[in-house]
Protein backbone atom coordinates (compact mmCIF):
# COMPACT_ATOMS: atom_id res chain seq x y z
CA UNK A 1 0.00 0.00 0.00
CA UNK A 2 2.93 2.35 0.68
CA UNK A 3 4.13 1.89 -2.90
CA UNK A 4 0.64 2.62 -4.27
CA UNK A 5 0.39 5.79 -2.17
CA UNK A 6 3.86 6.87 -3.31
CA UNK A 7 2.84 6.47 -6.96
CA UNK A 8 -0.33 8.44 -6.28
CA UNK A 9 1.74 11.24 -4.73
CA UNK A 10 3.93 11.35 -7.85
CA UNK A 11 0.86 11.58 -10.11
CA UNK A 12 -0.78 14.29 -8.01
CA UNK A 13 2.49 16.24 -7.71
CA UNK A 14 2.78 16.18 -11.52
CA UNK A 15 -0.83 17.38 -11.83
CA UNK A 16 -0.20 20.09 -9.23
CA UNK A 17 2.89 21.26 -11.13
CA UNK A 18 0.97 21.29 -14.43
CA UNK A 19 -1.87 23.32 -12.90
CA UNK A 20 0.66 25.65 -11.31
CA UNK A 21 2.18 26.47 -14.69
CA UNK A 22 -1.23 26.50 -16.38
CA UNK A 23 -2.68 29.03 -13.94
CA UNK A 24 0.37 31.14 -13.10
CA UNK A 25 1.42 31.76 -16.70
CA UNK A 26 -0.88 34.79 -16.41
CA UNK A 27 1.68 36.58 -14.27
CA UNK A 28 4.23 36.44 -17.08
CA UNK A 29 2.13 36.91 -20.19
CA UNK A 30 -0.99 38.90 -19.27
CA UNK A 31 0.51 42.39 -19.26
CA UNK A 32 2.86 41.82 -22.19
CA UNK A 33 -0.06 40.62 -24.32
CA UNK A 34 -2.38 43.36 -23.03
CA UNK A 35 0.03 46.13 -24.04
CA UNK A 36 0.94 44.37 -27.32
CA UNK A 37 4.57 44.01 -26.27
CA UNK A 38 4.39 40.33 -27.29
CA UNK A 39 1.98 38.19 -29.24
CA UNK A 40 0.21 35.49 -27.18
CA UNK A 41 2.24 32.71 -28.82
CA UNK A 42 5.62 34.36 -28.28
CA UNK A 43 4.69 35.35 -24.72
CA UNK A 44 3.75 31.79 -23.78
CA UNK A 45 6.88 30.32 -25.37
CA UNK A 46 9.05 32.88 -23.57
CA UNK A 47 7.32 32.12 -20.26
CA UNK A 48 7.71 28.37 -20.79
CA UNK A 49 11.45 28.66 -21.48
CA UNK A 50 12.22 30.79 -18.44
CA UNK A 51 9.89 28.78 -16.20
CA UNK A 52 11.82 25.66 -17.18
CA UNK A 53 15.20 27.28 -16.47
CA UNK A 54 14.04 28.72 -13.17
CA UNK A 55 12.57 25.41 -12.00
CA UNK A 56 15.77 23.55 -12.84
CA UNK A 57 17.93 26.07 -11.00
CA UNK A 58 15.58 26.00 -8.01
CA UNK A 59 16.47 22.34 -7.42
CA UNK A 60 19.55 23.29 -5.42
CA UNK A 61 17.41 25.45 -3.14
CA UNK A 62 14.69 22.85 -2.63
CA UNK A 63 16.62 20.55 -0.28
CA UNK A 64 17.46 23.36 2.15
CA UNK A 65 13.94 24.78 1.92
CA UNK A 66 12.36 21.40 2.64
CA UNK A 67 14.61 20.84 5.65
CA UNK A 68 13.33 24.09 7.15
CA UNK A 69 9.75 23.58 5.99
CA UNK A 70 7.92 20.64 7.56
CA UNK A 71 8.48 17.00 8.46
CA UNK A 72 6.08 14.14 7.74
CA UNK A 73 5.62 10.81 9.53
CA UNK A 74 7.17 7.87 7.74
CA UNK A 75 5.28 5.26 5.77
CA UNK A 76 1.70 5.29 4.59
CA UNK A 77 0.62 7.92 7.12
CA UNK A 78 2.96 10.57 5.71
CA UNK A 79 2.15 9.67 2.10
CA UNK A 80 -1.61 9.81 2.69
CA UNK A 81 -1.17 13.32 4.14
CA UNK A 82 0.59 14.36 0.94
CA UNK A 83 -2.11 12.75 -1.21
CA UNK A 84 -4.86 14.59 0.67
CA UNK A 85 -3.02 17.94 0.58
CA UNK A 86 -2.17 17.69 -3.13
CA UNK A 87 -5.63 16.48 -4.06
CA UNK A 88 -7.32 19.35 -2.24
CA UNK A 89 -4.90 21.92 -3.70
CA UNK A 90 -5.45 20.60 -7.24
CA UNK A 91 -9.24 20.75 -6.96
CA UNK A 92 -9.07 24.30 -5.60
CA UNK A 93 -6.67 25.30 -8.37
CA UNK A 94 -9.09 24.07 -11.05
CA UNK A 95 -11.98 25.84 -9.36
CA UNK A 96 -10.21 29.22 -9.11
CA UNK A 97 -9.05 28.92 -12.73
CA UNK A 98 -12.62 28.25 -13.83
CA UNK A 99 -13.75 31.36 -11.93
CA UNK A 100 -10.90 33.37 -13.47
CA UNK A 101 -9.48 34.27 -10.04
CA UNK A 102 -5.70 34.52 -9.50
CA UNK A 103 -4.87 32.65 -6.27
CA UNK A 104 -1.77 31.18 -4.67
CA UNK A 105 -0.84 27.52 -5.21
CA UNK A 106 1.56 27.70 -2.26
CA UNK A 107 -1.15 28.84 0.14
CA UNK A 108 -3.43 26.10 -1.18
CA UNK A 109 -0.76 23.46 -0.58
CA UNK A 110 0.17 24.59 2.93
CA UNK A 111 -3.50 24.84 3.90
CA UNK A 112 -3.97 21.30 2.59
CA UNK A 113 -1.05 20.02 4.66
CA UNK A 114 -2.47 21.64 7.78
CA UNK A 115 -5.91 20.11 7.23
CA UNK A 116 -4.56 16.66 6.41
CA UNK A 117 -2.24 16.75 9.43
CA UNK A 118 -5.15 17.62 11.71
CA UNK A 119 -7.22 14.73 10.36
CA UNK A 120 -4.27 12.37 10.82
CA UNK A 121 -4.05 13.21 14.52
CA UNK A 122 -7.80 12.72 15.00
CA UNK A 123 -7.71 9.17 13.60
CA UNK A 124 -4.69 8.24 15.73
CA UNK A 125 -1.92 8.99 13.26
CA UNK A 126 1.04 11.34 13.54
CA UNK A 127 1.00 15.11 13.21
CA UNK A 128 2.79 17.13 10.54
CA UNK A 129 5.90 18.57 12.17
CA UNK A 130 6.49 22.29 11.71
CA UNK A 131 3.16 23.05 10.06
CA UNK A 132 2.39 25.81 12.58
CA UNK A 133 5.60 27.61 11.66
CA UNK A 134 4.95 26.92 7.99
CA UNK A 135 1.50 28.48 8.23
CA UNK A 136 2.99 31.57 9.83
CA UNK A 137 5.87 32.10 7.40
CA UNK A 138 4.30 30.74 4.20
CA UNK A 139 0.66 31.81 4.51
CA UNK A 140 0.07 34.56 7.06
CA UNK A 141 3.15 36.72 6.48
CA UNK A 142 3.25 36.43 2.67
CA UNK A 143 -0.52 36.95 2.55
CA UNK A 144 -0.14 40.20 4.45
CA UNK A 145 3.28 41.49 3.44
CA UNK A 146 4.10 40.55 -0.15
CA UNK A 147 0.94 42.08 -1.70
CA UNK A 148 1.42 45.26 0.33
CA UNK A 149 5.09 45.56 -0.66
CA UNK A 150 4.27 44.84 -4.32
CA UNK A 151 1.44 47.39 -4.39
CA UNK A 152 3.36 50.20 -2.66
CA UNK A 153 6.63 49.49 -4.46
CA UNK A 154 5.13 49.49 -7.95
CA UNK A 155 2.97 52.54 -7.14
CA UNK A 156 6.04 54.53 -6.04
CA UNK A 157 8.24 53.26 -8.88
CA UNK A 158 5.86 54.82 -11.42
CA UNK A 159 6.97 58.31 -10.29
CA UNK A 160 10.69 58.13 -11.24
CA UNK A 161 9.97 56.15 -14.40
CA UNK A 162 7.39 58.67 -15.68
CA UNK A 163 9.71 61.53 -14.69
CA UNK A 164 12.54 60.02 -16.73
CA UNK A 165 10.25 59.74 -19.76
CA UNK A 166 8.64 63.17 -19.38
CA UNK A 167 10.20 64.75 -22.50
CA UNK A 168 9.57 61.83 -24.87
CA UNK A 169 6.65 61.50 -27.23
CA UNK A 170 3.94 59.07 -26.10
CA UNK A 171 4.48 56.72 -29.05
CA UNK A 172 8.23 56.63 -28.33
CA UNK A 173 7.60 55.91 -24.64
CA UNK A 174 5.17 53.12 -25.48
CA UNK A 175 7.54 51.47 -27.98
CA UNK A 176 10.48 51.61 -25.57
CA UNK A 177 8.56 50.12 -22.69
CA UNK A 178 7.03 47.44 -24.87
CA UNK A 179 10.56 46.26 -25.65
CA UNK A 180 11.48 46.50 -21.97
CA UNK A 181 8.38 44.51 -21.06
CA UNK A 182 9.65 41.58 -23.09
CA UNK A 183 12.64 41.37 -20.75
CA UNK A 184 10.52 41.91 -17.64
CA UNK A 185 8.09 39.16 -18.70
CA UNK A 186 10.99 36.71 -18.94
CA UNK A 187 12.15 37.85 -15.51
CA UNK A 188 8.75 37.15 -13.94
CA UNK A 189 8.64 33.69 -15.58
CA UNK A 190 12.16 32.91 -14.33
CA UNK A 191 11.24 34.09 -10.82
CA UNK A 192 8.11 31.96 -10.91
CA UNK A 193 10.19 28.91 -11.82
CA UNK A 194 12.60 29.64 -8.98
CA UNK A 195 9.80 30.05 -6.46
CA UNK A 196 7.27 27.38 -7.40
CA UNK A 197 9.81 24.84 -8.60
CA UNK A 198 11.04 24.68 -5.01
CA UNK A 199 7.58 23.84 -3.70
CA UNK A 200 7.02 21.00 -6.15
CA UNK A 201 10.49 19.58 -5.62
CA UNK A 202 9.95 19.90 -1.87
CA UNK A 203 6.78 17.81 -2.05
CA UNK A 204 8.59 15.09 -4.00
CA UNK A 205 11.46 15.10 -1.51
CA UNK A 206 8.98 14.73 1.36
CA UNK A 207 7.43 11.77 -0.47
CA UNK A 208 10.85 10.13 -0.87
CA UNK A 209 11.64 10.63 2.80
CA UNK A 210 8.26 9.27 3.93
CA UNK A 211 8.72 6.21 1.70
CA UNK A 212 12.21 5.52 2.99
CA UNK A 213 13.58 5.56 -0.55
CA UNK A 214 16.15 8.31 0.03
CA UNK A 215 17.79 10.38 2.74
CA UNK A 216 18.02 13.19 0.14
CA UNK A 217 21.58 14.47 0.70
CA UNK A 218 21.14 16.20 -2.67
CA UNK A 219 18.12 16.47 -4.89
CA UNK A 220 17.65 13.57 -7.34
CA UNK A 221 17.77 14.58 -11.00
CA UNK A 222 14.37 13.01 -11.61
CA UNK A 223 12.74 15.28 -9.02
CA UNK A 224 14.13 18.41 -10.67
CA UNK A 225 13.06 17.23 -14.13
CA UNK A 226 9.50 16.38 -13.04
CA UNK A 227 9.12 19.84 -11.51
CA UNK A 228 10.58 21.67 -14.50
CA UNK A 229 8.87 19.64 -17.24
CA UNK A 230 5.38 19.71 -15.73
CA UNK A 231 5.59 23.43 -14.92
CA UNK A 232 6.64 24.06 -18.50
CA UNK A 233 3.90 21.84 -19.94
CA UNK A 234 1.27 23.71 -17.95
CA UNK A 235 2.69 27.03 -19.10
CA UNK A 236 2.52 26.00 -22.76
CA UNK A 237 -1.20 25.27 -22.47
CA UNK A 238 -1.77 28.65 -20.80
CA UNK A 239 -4.65 29.54 -18.48
CA UNK A 240 -6.11 32.50 -20.36
CA UNK A 241 -9.07 32.95 -18.01
CA UNK A 242 -6.79 34.32 -15.29
CA UNK A 243 -4.67 36.21 -17.82
CA UNK A 244 -7.81 38.02 -18.98
CA UNK A 245 -8.61 38.96 -15.38
CA UNK A 246 -5.16 40.43 -14.71
CA UNK A 247 -4.62 42.06 -18.10
CA UNK A 248 -8.08 43.40 -18.93
CA UNK A 249 -10.52 43.32 -16.02
CA UNK A 250 -8.45 44.46 -13.03
CA UNK A 251 -7.31 47.95 -14.04
CA UNK A 252 -6.23 49.97 -17.05
CA UNK A 253 -2.56 49.48 -17.83
CA UNK A 254 -0.16 50.96 -20.40
CA UNK A 255 3.32 49.72 -21.46
CA UNK A 256 5.14 51.94 -18.94
CA UNK A 257 3.07 50.77 -15.99
CA UNK A 258 3.06 47.22 -17.28
CA UNK A 259 6.86 47.28 -17.27
CA UNK A 260 6.95 48.75 -13.75
CA UNK A 261 4.59 46.07 -12.41
CA UNK A 262 6.51 43.20 -14.01
CA UNK A 263 10.04 44.35 -13.21
CA UNK A 264 9.16 45.04 -9.57
CA UNK A 265 7.45 41.64 -9.33
CA UNK A 266 10.53 39.93 -10.78
CA UNK A 267 12.80 41.65 -8.26
CA UNK A 268 10.63 40.52 -5.34
CA UNK A 269 10.53 36.94 -6.62
CA UNK A 270 14.33 36.83 -7.06
CA UNK A 271 14.89 38.36 -3.63
CA UNK A 272 12.51 35.91 -1.99
CA UNK A 273 13.93 32.81 -3.71
CA UNK A 274 17.66 33.57 -3.62
CA UNK A 275 18.28 36.29 -1.06
CA UNK A 276 15.80 35.64 1.75
CA UNK A 277 14.87 32.01 0.98
CA UNK A 278 11.32 33.14 1.61
CA UNK A 279 8.46 31.66 -0.42
CA UNK A 280 6.54 34.43 -2.16
CA UNK A 281 3.35 33.92 -4.12
CA UNK A 282 3.88 34.88 -7.76
CA UNK A 283 0.13 35.38 -8.16
CA UNK A 284 -0.20 37.68 -5.16
CA UNK A 285 2.90 39.64 -6.12
CA UNK A 286 2.00 40.24 -9.78
CA UNK A 287 -1.66 41.01 -9.10
CA UNK A 288 -0.79 43.54 -6.39
CA UNK A 289 1.95 45.12 -8.50
CA UNK A 290 -0.49 45.56 -11.40
CA UNK A 291 -2.95 47.24 -9.06
CA UNK A 292 -0.23 49.50 -7.63
CA UNK A 293 1.10 50.63 -10.99
CA UNK A 294 -2.39 50.94 -12.50
CA UNK A 295 -3.66 53.03 -9.60
CA UNK A 296 -0.90 55.63 -10.05
CA UNK A 297 -2.34 57.47 -13.04
CA UNK A 298 -4.64 60.40 -13.62
CA UNK A 299 -7.55 58.35 -14.89
CA UNK A 300 -7.19 55.13 -12.96
CA UNK A 301 -9.97 52.67 -13.70
CA UNK A 302 -9.72 49.96 -11.08
CA UNK A 303 -12.44 47.36 -10.77
CA UNK A 304 -12.87 47.62 -7.00
CA UNK A 305 -15.56 44.98 -6.88
CA UNK A 306 -13.25 42.50 -8.58
CA UNK A 307 -10.38 43.46 -6.26
CA UNK A 308 -12.51 42.70 -3.19
CA UNK A 309 -13.56 39.41 -4.73
CA UNK A 310 -9.93 38.41 -5.33
CA UNK A 311 -8.96 39.38 -1.79
CA UNK A 312 -11.79 37.22 -0.48
CA UNK A 313 -10.50 34.23 -2.45
CA UNK A 314 -6.97 34.84 -1.13
CA UNK A 315 -8.22 34.67 2.45
CA UNK A 316 -10.44 31.65 1.83
CA UNK A 317 -7.83 29.61 -0.08
CA UNK A 318 -5.91 28.04 2.86
CA UNK A 319 -9.16 27.50 4.78
CA UNK A 320 -10.90 25.79 1.87
CA UNK A 321 -7.97 23.53 1.02
CA UNK A 322 -7.49 22.64 4.70
CA UNK A 323 -11.14 21.57 4.89
CA UNK A 324 -10.88 19.53 1.69
CA UNK A 325 -7.66 17.82 2.75
CA UNK A 326 -9.16 17.08 6.19
CA UNK A 327 -11.99 15.12 4.57
CA UNK A 328 -9.67 13.35 2.12
CA UNK A 329 -7.28 12.26 4.89
CA UNK A 330 -10.16 10.86 6.91
CA UNK A 331 -11.18 8.84 3.86
CA UNK A 332 -7.63 7.63 3.23
CA UNK A 333 -6.80 6.74 6.85
CA UNK A 334 -7.92 3.06 6.57
CA UNK A 335 -5.54 2.60 3.62
CA UNK A 336 -2.57 4.32 5.24
CA UNK A 337 -2.70 2.45 8.53
CA UNK A 338 -3.39 5.60 10.55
Amino acid sequence: MTTALFILVLVLAAVFAFLNGFRDVSGSVALAVRTRALTPTVAVLLAALFNFLGALLSAALAVAATARWISLPEGGNGLSILVAALGSACVWGVYTWWRGIPSSSTHALVGGLAGAGGASVIVGGHAVGGVDQSLLFQVVLPLLLSPVIAFIGSYLLVFPVTWAARYSQPNVVNNRFRRAQSIAAGGVAFGHGLQDGQRISGVLILALLASGFSDVPSIPLGVALISAVMLTAGTLFGGWRISHTIGYRLTRIDPLRGFVAQIFSAILLFLGAIGLHWPISTTHTVTSAVLGAGTNQSFSVTNRRLVLRILGFWIVTPVATAAGAFVLELALSPLSGS
